[in-house]
Protein backbone atom coordinates (compact mmCIF):
# COMPACT_ATOMS: atom_id res chain seq x y z
CA UNK A 1 0.00 0.00 0.00
CA UNK A 2 1.04 3.54 -0.69
CA UNK A 3 0.01 6.03 1.93
CA UNK A 4 -0.30 9.76 2.22
CA UNK A 5 0.36 10.97 5.75
CA UNK A 6 -2.17 13.79 5.39
CA UNK A 7 -5.05 11.72 4.01
CA UNK A 8 -4.50 8.36 5.71
CA UNK A 9 -6.92 5.60 4.77
CA UNK A 10 -9.01 8.00 2.68
CA UNK A 11 -6.41 7.81 -0.10
CA UNK A 12 -4.46 4.58 0.22
CA UNK A 13 -3.01 3.56 -3.12
CA UNK A 14 -1.91 0.25 -4.54
CA UNK A 15 -1.25 -1.43 -7.87
CA UNK A 16 -4.59 -2.60 -9.23
CA UNK A 17 -5.04 -5.26 -11.88
CA UNK A 18 -6.97 -5.54 -15.10
CA UNK A 19 -7.76 -8.79 -16.87
CA UNK A 20 -7.18 -9.22 -20.61
CA UNK A 21 -10.79 -8.16 -21.30
CA UNK A 22 -10.24 -4.86 -19.43
CA UNK A 23 -12.27 -5.76 -16.35
CA UNK A 24 -11.13 -5.37 -12.76
CA UNK A 25 -11.51 -8.66 -10.87
CA UNK A 26 -12.80 -9.01 -7.36
CA UNK A 27 -10.74 -10.40 -4.48
CA UNK A 28 -9.14 -13.83 -4.68
CA UNK A 29 -10.24 -16.18 -1.90
CA UNK A 30 -7.96 -18.83 -0.42
CA UNK A 31 -9.56 -21.60 1.61
CA UNK A 32 -6.88 -22.75 4.03
CA UNK A 33 -8.90 -25.74 5.19
CA UNK A 34 -11.21 -26.08 8.11
CA UNK A 35 -12.19 -23.02 10.05
CA UNK A 36 -14.70 -20.20 9.91
CA UNK A 37 -12.60 -17.72 7.96
CA UNK A 38 -11.39 -17.67 4.39
CA UNK A 39 -8.41 -15.50 3.49
CA UNK A 40 -8.96 -12.99 0.69
CA UNK A 41 -6.49 -10.83 -1.15
CA UNK A 42 -6.41 -8.08 -3.75
CA UNK A 43 -2.59 -7.96 -3.92
CA UNK A 44 -1.77 -7.71 -7.62
CA UNK A 45 0.53 -10.76 -7.63
CA UNK A 46 -2.21 -13.21 -6.58
CA UNK A 47 -3.83 -12.72 -10.00
CA UNK A 48 -1.22 -14.96 -11.64
CA UNK A 49 -3.61 -17.60 -12.98
CA UNK A 50 -2.69 -20.25 -10.40
CA UNK A 51 -4.87 -21.86 -7.74
CA UNK A 52 -8.04 -20.76 -9.54
CA UNK A 53 -7.15 -17.06 -9.58
CA UNK A 54 -7.72 -15.11 -12.79
CA UNK A 55 -4.66 -14.01 -14.73
CA UNK A 56 -4.03 -10.27 -14.75
CA UNK A 57 -2.75 -8.66 -17.93
CA UNK A 58 -2.09 -5.10 -16.76
CA UNK A 59 -1.45 -2.98 -13.70
CA UNK A 60 -2.70 0.52 -12.96
CA UNK A 61 -2.71 2.81 -9.97
CA UNK A 62 -5.84 2.64 -7.81
CA UNK A 63 -6.91 4.51 -4.69
CA UNK A 64 -9.21 3.63 -1.80
CA UNK A 65 -11.30 6.71 -2.69
CA UNK A 66 -12.39 4.98 -5.91
CA UNK A 67 -9.97 6.71 -8.29
CA UNK A 68 -8.54 4.54 -11.06
CA UNK A 69 -5.64 5.58 -13.31
CA UNK A 70 -6.28 5.58 -17.04
CA UNK A 71 -2.69 4.59 -17.87
CA UNK A 72 -2.03 0.85 -17.71
CA UNK A 73 1.20 -1.14 -17.57
CA UNK A 74 1.49 -4.67 -19.01
CA UNK A 75 2.56 -7.41 -16.61
CA UNK A 76 5.44 -9.59 -17.74
CA UNK A 77 4.83 -12.62 -15.53
CA UNK A 78 8.14 -14.16 -16.69
CA UNK A 79 9.98 -11.23 -15.08
CA UNK A 80 8.08 -11.53 -11.77
CA UNK A 81 9.99 -13.52 -9.15
CA UNK A 82 7.43 -16.07 -7.88
CA UNK A 83 8.80 -16.22 -4.33
CA UNK A 84 9.09 -12.43 -3.98
CA UNK A 85 6.59 -10.86 -6.40
CA UNK A 86 6.31 -7.74 -4.25
CA UNK A 87 9.80 -6.78 -5.44
CA UNK A 88 8.57 -6.31 -9.02
CA UNK A 89 8.64 -2.77 -10.38
CA UNK A 90 5.30 -1.04 -9.79
CA UNK A 91 6.76 2.44 -10.17
CA UNK A 92 4.45 3.45 -13.02
CA UNK A 93 1.20 2.84 -11.11
CA UNK A 94 2.70 4.43 -7.99
CA UNK A 95 3.71 7.56 -9.91
CA UNK A 96 0.16 7.82 -11.28
CA UNK A 97 -1.24 7.52 -7.75
CA UNK A 98 1.18 10.23 -6.55
CA UNK A 99 -0.15 12.48 -9.33
CA UNK A 100 -3.67 11.74 -8.05
CA UNK A 101 -2.60 12.71 -4.50
CA UNK A 102 -1.06 15.94 -5.82
CA UNK A 103 -4.37 16.69 -7.58
CA UNK A 104 -6.35 16.01 -4.38
CA UNK A 105 -3.96 18.22 -2.41
CA UNK A 106 -4.27 21.04 -4.95
CA UNK A 107 -8.04 21.10 -4.41
CA UNK A 108 -7.85 21.32 -0.61
CA UNK A 109 -8.02 24.58 1.27
CA UNK A 110 -4.48 25.97 1.58
CA UNK A 111 -2.84 26.37 4.95
CA UNK A 112 -1.06 29.74 5.22
CA UNK A 113 2.66 29.44 4.44
CA UNK A 114 3.73 31.08 7.69
CA UNK A 115 1.62 28.63 9.72
CA UNK A 116 3.08 25.67 7.80
CA UNK A 117 6.59 26.95 8.59
CA UNK A 118 5.68 27.38 12.24
CA UNK A 119 4.27 23.85 12.43
CA UNK A 120 7.48 22.51 10.85
CA UNK A 121 9.47 24.33 13.55
CA UNK A 122 7.27 22.89 16.30
CA UNK A 123 7.72 19.39 14.87
CA UNK A 124 11.50 19.79 14.69
CA UNK A 125 11.68 21.15 18.24
CA UNK A 126 9.44 18.39 19.65
CA UNK A 127 11.53 15.74 17.89
CA UNK A 128 14.71 17.13 19.45
CA UNK A 129 13.01 17.49 22.82
CA UNK A 130 11.77 13.88 22.66
CA UNK A 131 15.36 12.69 22.26
CA UNK A 132 16.78 14.99 24.95
CA UNK A 133 13.95 15.30 27.48
CA UNK A 134 11.15 12.80 26.74
CA UNK A 135 8.90 13.86 29.62
CA UNK A 136 9.09 17.53 28.65
CA UNK A 137 8.23 16.51 25.08
CA UNK A 138 5.25 14.53 26.36
CA UNK A 139 4.02 17.52 28.34
CA UNK A 140 4.43 19.82 25.31
CA UNK A 141 2.60 17.33 23.10
CA UNK A 142 -0.28 17.23 25.60
CA UNK A 143 -0.48 21.03 25.49
CA UNK A 144 -0.52 20.88 21.70
CA UNK A 145 -3.32 18.29 21.80
CA UNK A 146 -5.39 20.54 24.08
CA UNK A 147 -4.87 23.50 21.78
CA UNK A 148 -5.80 21.42 18.76
CA UNK A 149 -8.96 20.20 20.49
CA UNK A 150 -10.04 23.74 21.39
CA UNK A 151 -9.49 25.02 17.87
CA UNK A 152 -11.19 22.09 16.14
CA UNK A 153 -14.21 22.28 18.44
CA UNK A 154 -14.54 26.00 17.71
CA UNK A 155 -14.18 25.36 13.98
CA UNK A 156 -16.82 22.63 14.09
CA UNK A 157 -19.36 25.09 15.49
CA UNK A 158 -18.34 27.90 13.14
CA UNK A 159 -18.81 25.71 10.06
CA UNK A 160 -22.20 24.48 11.24
CA UNK A 161 -24.67 26.92 9.67
CA UNK A 162 -28.43 27.14 10.21
CA UNK A 163 -28.99 24.72 7.32
CA UNK A 164 -26.02 22.58 8.35
CA UNK A 165 -22.64 22.54 6.70
CA UNK A 166 -22.25 21.80 3.01
CA UNK A 167 -20.61 18.39 3.38
CA UNK A 168 -19.35 18.34 -0.20
CA UNK A 169 -17.57 21.66 0.36
CA UNK A 170 -16.08 20.56 3.68
CA UNK A 171 -14.97 17.22 2.19
CA UNK A 172 -13.27 18.89 -0.79
CA UNK A 173 -11.52 21.42 1.46
CA UNK A 174 -10.09 18.59 3.57
CA UNK A 175 -9.43 16.16 0.72
CA UNK A 176 -11.59 13.44 2.27
CA UNK A 177 -14.97 11.81 1.68
CA UNK A 178 -18.18 13.47 2.85
CA UNK A 179 -18.64 10.66 5.38
CA UNK A 180 -15.22 11.33 6.92
CA UNK A 181 -15.76 15.10 6.90
CA UNK A 182 -19.09 14.65 8.70
CA UNK A 183 -17.49 12.29 11.21
CA UNK A 184 -14.63 14.69 11.98
CA UNK A 185 -16.89 17.67 12.57
CA UNK A 186 -19.48 15.74 14.54
CA UNK A 187 -16.83 14.10 16.72
CA UNK A 188 -15.26 17.52 17.45
CA UNK A 189 -18.60 19.20 18.20
CA UNK A 190 -19.66 16.45 20.60
CA UNK A 191 -16.48 16.82 22.68
CA UNK A 192 -17.44 20.34 23.70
Amino acid sequence: MWESEEFGSEHEGRPGVLLADGTEPGPVYFDAGSGPSVHRSTDWWVYDGTLGAPSAAELRGVCSCGWRATTTYPIDWDAVERRRPYLADTGGPEADWETHIADVTSRTVPVPVELTALLDQVEARLTTLAADEPLAALRAAAALERLTQLVTTDVAFRIDTADGPRWDTVAKALGVSEKTARSRLTRRALRR
